[in-house]
């Protein structure tokens, strides 16, 4: 008999450790989620005044409505940046140049160089100044 509440008494232990963890495991994460919800507002506040402002290239409505629909979507998890597919898909597009040019455009798309206009302007001019080299004379 005294096996058996050995027994009993180790595995209640166990299972208030387990719960113990899980329930740290939850504080942390609700606090984790406190975070990214308390920035989700503040990218908010910001889209939705570049919106009241006119700073956007989207009619006020449709602005409010996108920022509202993006923190929606953050707070379910489902929004993220897409920077690391944004430079994925600018490093695919000097995939299509020839060979001996390809080098130079993942440095302009890299940052060297200089970079001029807008997407609003009607595109970004990417330039890198390279001097050539001397010619071998025999």
């Amino acid at each position: 008999m005294q096996s058996i509440h050995a027994f009993i008494g180790s595995r209640s232990r166990s299972l208030a450790l387990v719960a113990g963890a899980a329930l740290l495991g939850a504080t942390a994460a609700v606090a984790a989620d406190s975070g990214n919800l308390s920035n989700a507002q503040s990218v908010y506040q910001k889209d939705r005044a570049a919106c009241l402002s006119g700073a956007t290239n989207q009619d006020r409505d449709t602005c409010l409505k996108e920022a509202g629909a993006a923190l929606q979507a953050t707070k379910r998890g489902g929004l993220d940046s897409g920077q690391a597919r944004l430079d994925q898909n600018q490093l695919l597009r000097c995939d299509g140049q020839p060979p001996e040019d390809r080098q130079s455009c993942v440095r302009r798309i890299s940052g060297e160089g200089s970079t001029t206009g807008s997407v609003e302007a009607g595109g970004i001019f990417r330039e890198l100044k390279t001097p050539d080299a001397p010619l071998q004379r025999n």
